[in-house]
């Protein structure tokens, strides 16, 4: 059985890299890299992904959003410990995974304490 890639490439073997990547309307380089591929390799199937699997799974990272949003001021430590007593994580990058799904830590902004006597003053 061939895929269609292959059959492409048997198809369009009489042809140049400049003549095929005109034909599909794709880049020289796509095509040098698709037929180096298939002759490596005998497919352009992706290979499985590299490196190790991510420890906190997404029922994790809804865990960790709730933690942060019912108290803005834990800390890293502190919320670590929390996920490990409310669904056995055991996870020391709590602060990476925060900045990945876009919390970073910031001060508070001063506001200065406003009476109604400063209110009319300032109007």
């Amino acid at each position: 059985m061939q895929t269609s890639s292959t059959n492409i490439y048997e198809r369009l073997c009489n042809k140049s890299i400049h003549e095929i990547s005109l034909l599909l309307n794709i880049p020289r380089s796509t095509v040098s890299g698709i037929i180096t591929k298939l002759k490596q390799l005998g497919t352009t199937a992706t290979q499985p992904p590299r490196g190790r699997p991510r420890k906190m799974t997404e029922r994790g990272q809804h865990m960790l959003k709730r933690t942060l949003r019912r108290s803005r001021q834990l800390s890293a430590e502190s919320i670590a410990k929390d996920l490990q007593t409310l669904c056995c994580l055991q996870i020391s990058t709590v602060h990476r995974e925060l900045h990945g799904m876009g919390f970073h830590g910031q001060a508070a902004a001063s506001k200065p304490y406003i009476t109604k006597c400063n209110a009319k003053r300032q109007m």
